[in-house]
């Protein structure tokens, strides 16, 4: 019997939800004067993530806010030291995080 490929592969997450997520996200960054967006971060990538089901399995994000600040300080030295050349590298470093904290659910 042949499986359909989009009964294995599909995203769950609403428009509403989407919407309420991104403007608390924004809210958060914008009240903490930047300082709380590791927690946005983590917290939109987390619904986009825990709402995507690949090959019948559904994803899980495990990363925290405090594990992303801690590398946030850490790259926004390296920017700072490198006069904003390892910017370029930041995208980069946060694809990477968000993958090591990303698993298939039980």
């Amino acid at each position: 019997m042949k499986r359909r490929t989009d009964e294995l592969l599909f995203f769950d997450g609403g428009l509403l939800q989407f919407i309420g997520w991104s403007i608390l996200g924004i809210l958060v960054t914008v009240l903490t004067i930047g300082i709380c967006y590791p927690w946005a971060l983590t917290m939109n990538y987390g619904w986009k993530i825990n709402h995507t089901v690949i090959e019948g399995r559904r994803m899980q994000f495990n990363g925290s806010a405090f594990g992303l600040f801690g590398n946030w300080i850490k790259w926004l030295l390296l920017i700072i030291i490198t006069l904003g050349i390892y910017s370029f590298w930041v995208f980069i470093k946060l694809e990477d995080w968000k993958a090591r904290n990303t698993t298939f659910a039980n």
